[in-house]
């Protein structure tokens, strides 16, 4: 993988099939096609990553005004471990700048330590935490809310 073989191109309804086999490969509690369907419908920024034609990560983005909210973001696993991830943020960092957007925000879980490792690299800084905001094998589990200036 090469930064030069990376492209990202707006998710479309016949990727989903795709996406949500991904998903469930993915997430312990994933998000289902009608969760992908319903973003798509809404207007929210959808894109793929790929590498050389193949994709490799996708991500789903909601913006208002001057913020965008991070709802999913994934890198398959065999591609994980290169800074796909890094990558992948990088460009929606740069589609948000070019609409405008002020605050990038997002909800992890403090288990996700993958996904908090990347985020805080990123520069992400945590602001407030969502009680029981996710499902767990334990019942709930809170969400971290963490928000990036840009």
């Amino acid at each position: 993988m090469t930064a030069c073989s990376l492209s990202f191109v707006p998710m479309a309804e016949h990727d989903l099939d795709w996406v949500v086999e991904q998903e469930a490969v993915l997430h312990r509690f994933p998000w289902n096609r009608r969760n992908f369907t319903d973003s798509l419908a809404a207007g929210h920024t959808c894109w793929l990553m790929r590498d050389a034609d193949v994709p490799v990560g996708y991500a789903v983005m909601l913006v208002v005004l001057d913020e965008a909210h991070l709802l999913n973001i994934s890198v398959v696993r065999a591609a994980q471990g290169h800074g796909l991830g890094s990558r992948l943020l990088e460009y929606l960092f740069s589609i948000a700048r070019c609409s405008g957007i002020r605050q990038f925000f997002l909800e992890v879980r403090p288990s996700n330590l993958a996904a908090l490792a990347l985020y805080r690299r990123a520069g992400f800084v945590e602001i407030a935490r969502r009680k029981g905001y996710y499902p767990s094998s334990e019942g709930r589990e809170d969400a971290i809310v963490m928000r990036f200036d840009l």
